[in-house]
Protein backbone atom coordinates (compact mmCIF):
# COMPACT_ATOMS: atom_id res chain seq x y z
CA UNK A 1 0.00 0.00 0.00
CA UNK A 2 1.16 3.43 -0.55
CA UNK A 3 2.06 5.89 2.03
CA UNK A 4 -0.32 8.39 0.47
CA UNK A 5 -3.24 6.26 0.21
CA UNK A 6 -6.47 7.21 1.12
CA UNK A 7 -9.04 4.47 1.48
CA UNK A 8 -12.52 7.26 0.56
CA UNK A 9 -11.13 8.58 -2.25
CA UNK A 10 -9.04 5.15 -3.26
CA UNK A 11 -11.80 2.95 -3.79
CA UNK A 12 -14.50 4.06 -6.27
CA UNK A 13 -17.79 1.77 -6.44
CA UNK A 14 -20.87 1.44 -8.64
CA UNK A 15 -23.92 -0.63 -8.21
CA UNK A 16 -26.74 -1.44 -10.79
CA UNK A 17 -29.60 -4.31 -10.53
CA UNK A 18 -29.50 -6.62 -13.56
CA UNK A 19 -32.31 -8.67 -14.20
CA UNK A 20 -30.51 -11.82 -14.57
CA UNK A 21 -28.71 -14.74 -12.48
CA UNK A 22 -25.29 -14.50 -11.08
CA UNK A 23 -24.15 -17.55 -13.23
CA UNK A 24 -24.96 -15.52 -16.30
CA UNK A 25 -23.30 -12.17 -15.11
CA UNK A 26 -20.29 -13.78 -14.09
CA UNK A 27 -19.63 -16.07 -17.20
CA UNK A 28 -19.29 -12.88 -18.95
CA UNK A 29 -16.83 -11.54 -16.16
CA UNK A 30 -14.93 -14.76 -16.74
CA UNK A 31 -14.70 -14.70 -20.18
CA UNK A 32 -11.66 -11.90 -20.98
CA UNK A 33 -12.94 -12.17 -24.80
CA UNK A 34 -16.10 -10.54 -23.94
CA UNK A 35 -14.61 -7.43 -22.10
CA UNK A 36 -15.27 -5.59 -24.75
CA UNK A 37 -18.90 -6.62 -24.97
CA UNK A 38 -19.15 -4.43 -21.83
CA UNK A 39 -16.12 -1.64 -21.24
CA UNK A 40 -17.49 1.51 -20.39
CA UNK A 41 -14.43 3.32 -21.14
CA UNK A 42 -13.70 2.78 -24.58
CA UNK A 43 -9.78 1.50 -23.68
CA UNK A 44 -10.43 -1.98 -23.95
CA UNK A 45 -9.66 -3.42 -27.25
CA UNK A 46 -9.60 -7.14 -27.47
CA UNK A 47 -8.12 -10.83 -25.46
CA UNK A 48 -5.86 -12.61 -26.92
CA UNK A 49 -6.93 -15.41 -28.98
CA UNK A 50 -7.62 -18.74 -27.48
CA UNK A 51 -8.20 -16.39 -24.08
CA UNK A 52 -9.94 -19.61 -21.24
CA UNK A 53 -12.18 -18.95 -19.08
CA UNK A 54 -10.38 -17.20 -15.63
CA UNK A 55 -9.54 -18.63 -12.30
CA UNK A 56 -7.90 -17.49 -9.47
CA UNK A 57 -3.95 -17.13 -10.28
CA UNK A 58 -5.24 -17.00 -14.29
CA UNK A 59 -2.87 -14.29 -15.79
CA UNK A 60 -4.62 -12.90 -18.79
CA UNK A 61 -3.39 -10.23 -21.50
CA UNK A 62 -5.77 -7.59 -23.03
CA UNK A 63 -4.63 -5.27 -25.96
CA UNK A 64 -6.00 -1.79 -24.78
CA UNK A 65 -6.09 2.00 -26.59
CA UNK A 66 -6.16 5.43 -24.78
CA UNK A 67 -4.73 7.62 -27.73
CA UNK A 68 -2.18 5.04 -28.32
CA UNK A 69 -1.88 1.05 -27.69
CA UNK A 70 -0.78 -1.14 -25.09
CA UNK A 71 -0.99 -3.68 -23.92
CA UNK A 72 -1.39 -4.96 -20.04
CA UNK A 73 -1.21 -8.54 -18.08
CA UNK A 74 -4.07 -8.87 -15.42
CA UNK A 75 -3.64 -11.64 -12.86
CA UNK A 76 -6.87 -13.19 -11.54
CA UNK A 77 -6.38 -12.53 -7.23
CA UNK A 78 -9.85 -13.09 -6.17
CA UNK A 79 -12.24 -15.34 -7.58
CA UNK A 80 -15.22 -17.09 -5.80
CA UNK A 81 -17.48 -18.63 -8.92
CA UNK A 82 -20.95 -16.47 -9.56
CA UNK A 83 -20.05 -14.38 -6.70
CA UNK A 84 -16.64 -11.90 -7.05
CA UNK A 85 -13.62 -11.81 -9.33
CA UNK A 86 -11.13 -9.21 -9.22
CA UNK A 87 -7.83 -9.00 -11.52
CA UNK A 88 -5.16 -6.62 -11.08
CA UNK A 89 -3.66 -5.11 -14.31
CA UNK A 90 0.09 -4.62 -15.09
CA UNK A 91 1.94 -3.03 -17.90
CA UNK A 92 3.37 -5.75 -20.63
CA UNK A 93 5.89 -3.01 -21.01
CA UNK A 94 8.88 -3.66 -18.19
CA UNK A 95 10.37 0.11 -17.66
CA UNK A 96 6.54 0.60 -17.19
CA UNK A 97 5.78 -1.50 -14.37
CA UNK A 98 8.31 0.65 -12.34
CA UNK A 99 5.60 3.11 -12.31
CA UNK A 100 2.31 2.26 -13.10
CA UNK A 101 0.28 -0.80 -11.81
CA UNK A 102 -1.45 -2.11 -8.99
CA UNK A 103 -4.92 -1.05 -9.22
CA UNK A 104 -7.49 -3.59 -8.56
CA UNK A 105 -11.16 -3.99 -10.45
CA UNK A 106 -13.45 -6.20 -9.13
CA UNK A 107 -17.08 -7.64 -9.52
CA UNK A 108 -19.50 -8.63 -6.75
CA UNK A 109 -22.71 -10.42 -7.41
CA UNK A 110 -25.38 -10.50 -4.75
CA UNK A 111 -28.21 -12.35 -6.30
CA UNK A 112 -31.79 -10.52 -4.77
CA UNK A 113 -35.55 -10.73 -5.71
CA UNK A 114 -35.31 -9.64 -9.33
CA UNK A 115 -31.84 -10.36 -10.59
CA UNK A 116 -28.55 -9.80 -9.26
CA UNK A 117 -27.22 -6.89 -7.69
CA UNK A 118 -23.90 -6.02 -9.50
CA UNK A 119 -20.66 -3.67 -7.61
CA UNK A 120 -17.62 -2.66 -9.68
CA UNK A 121 -15.06 -1.06 -7.62
CA UNK A 122 -11.98 0.70 -8.77
CA UNK A 123 -9.15 -0.12 -6.30
CA UNK A 124 -5.77 1.84 -6.19
CA UNK A 125 -4.61 1.53 -2.53
CA UNK A 126 -2.15 -0.78 -3.89
CA UNK A 127 -1.43 1.56 -6.99
CA UNK A 128 2.52 2.32 -7.40
CA UNK A 129 1.58 6.66 -7.26
CA UNK A 130 -1.87 6.54 -6.54
CA UNK A 131 -1.64 10.09 -6.13
CA UNK A 132 -1.16 9.74 -10.21
CA UNK A 133 -4.22 7.99 -11.51
CA UNK A 134 -6.36 9.58 -8.49
CA UNK A 135 -7.83 12.77 -10.57
CA UNK A 136 -8.86 9.62 -12.84
CA UNK A 137 -11.74 8.80 -9.94
CA UNK A 138 -14.65 10.65 -11.55
CA UNK A 139 -13.99 9.82 -15.02
CA UNK A 140 -13.71 6.28 -13.99
CA UNK A 141 -16.70 6.55 -12.10
CA UNK A 142 -18.37 7.46 -15.22
CA UNK A 143 -17.30 4.52 -17.58
CA UNK A 144 -17.91 1.73 -14.45
CA UNK A 145 -21.57 3.08 -14.44
CA UNK A 146 -21.27 2.78 -18.74
CA UNK A 147 -19.82 -0.57 -18.07
CA UNK A 148 -22.94 -2.29 -15.33
CA UNK A 149 -25.47 -0.66 -18.22
CA UNK A 150 -23.71 -2.51 -21.10
CA UNK A 151 -23.44 -5.47 -18.91
CA UNK A 152 -26.66 -5.20 -18.36
CA UNK A 153 -27.66 -5.31 -22.02
CA UNK A 154 -25.53 -8.13 -22.78
CA UNK A 155 -27.08 -10.57 -19.94
CA UNK A 156 -30.74 -9.26 -20.14
CA UNK A 157 -31.12 -9.79 -23.60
Amino acid sequence: MSATSDPIRDVATVERLVNAPAAAIFDVLADPSRHHEIDGSGTVVRAPEGSQRLALGTVFGMSMKMGIGYSMANTVIEFEENRRIAWQPRPTVAPLRAFVGGRIWRYELEPTDGGTIVRESWDIRHEKFSFMVRPLRSKTIDAMTKTLERLATVVEA
